[in-house]
């Protein structure tokens, strides 16, 4: 099948299954890349945790912070359905930076990555990635914010009112009435600045090797394996991720390691239009999106 076809292809299985995606495969050694409105902009969900740990990290390495530190962290108390770990308990606790860097990492602890903004704001991870030549991702807010979204006003039988805002309330110019769907507002990147990061994570660039190198690890550990992971994980790859969830966005970057020396960055960012919070249909869909498009670069 031609590139032109089989991308045609592959916007009618996402728009059949409910998602307007954005998507870019590369080949880590060529450079090849192919991708589905790579450029646009989405806000970022939990994709901002990556940014925050390779700021945090790189800042351990200047001696700025130590990982030892321990800090007394106040608990989330939410009680909503999908934050985890420190967001979710119901007393303080005493915690390590370096364990604090885990669970907003791997587990996707908003409370955790709170924690790691307070010693590295926004503005100052913003900072560190324009440093490093990554210049496409927006961080502007903390994670706070993601809880704080029409969903926390519905009950439970209503929470398909808030997707349904979700989907209709946005602007041609992607602005939005939800302050966390605005890209104006919002942490924002798109599926090329994604890449972009996850390539000078994964091969030498301006960022110090040990701090690459923590970095991919806590990726490799991410525990969230329900979306992508299913099409690129086999005994003869390694699939090294962070998910991003927020009302109607479902989002994921990570890079697929071959035992053949073969790697591909790739990202997935999407939004669905089918007022739901369940949809493991749809998680579905964007692994086979993106297992399409890495065959395809495999056999170019």
């Amino acid at each position: 099948m031609s590139t032109e076809a089989l991308l045609h292809e592959l916007r009618g299985q996402l728009r059949d299954g409910g998602l307007h995606g954005c998507l870019l495969v590369r080949d880590l050694h060529t450079g090849d890349e192919l991708g589905i409105d790579p450029d646009t902009q989405l806000p970022s969900a939990s994709l901002v945790k990556v940014p925050l740990a390779l700021a945090t990290v790189e800042r351990i390495r200047r001696g700025d912070l130590d990982g030892a530190t321990m800090l007394d962290v106040l608990p989330g108390r939410i009680t909503t359905p999908g934050p985890t770990g420190l967001s979710r308990f119901r007393h303080p606790v005493r915690i390590a930076i370096d364990d604090l860097l885990y669970l907003s990492t791997c587990v996707s602890d908003g409370t955790a990555a709170d924690a790691l903004f307070d010693l590295t704001p926004p503005a100052q991870v913003a900072d560190i990635l324009h440093d490093f030549g990554l210049r496409g991702i927006t961080v502007r807010h903390r994670m706070r914010e993601l809880s704080e979204t029409p969903v926390e006003r519905f009950d439970a039988a209503q929470v398909h009112l808030a997707h349904a805002l979700a989907i209709d309330a946005g602007t041609s110019g992607r602005g939005h009435r939800v302050p966390q769907l605005d890209t104006t507002r919002a942490n924002t990147g798109s599926a090329r600045a994604w890449v972009e990061l996850l390539q000078a994570l994964w091969t030498p660039s301006g960022i110090h090797p040990e701090v690459a190198g923590r970095v991919r690890d806590l990726m490799a550990h991410n525990v969230l394996r329900h979306r992508l992971a299913p099409d690129f994980s086999s005994d003869a790859t390694t699939w090294s991720s962070k998910t991003g969830t927020l009302l109607n966005l479902r989002h994921e970057i990570g890079i697929v390691e071959h035992s053949d020396g073969q790697a591909y960055a790739i990202a997935v960012l999407t939004e669905s239009l089918v007022p739901a919070a369940s949809q493991p249909g749809a998680d579905a869909v964007m692994a086979q999106v993106a297992r399409a498009l890495r065959d395809h670069l495999r056999q170019l």
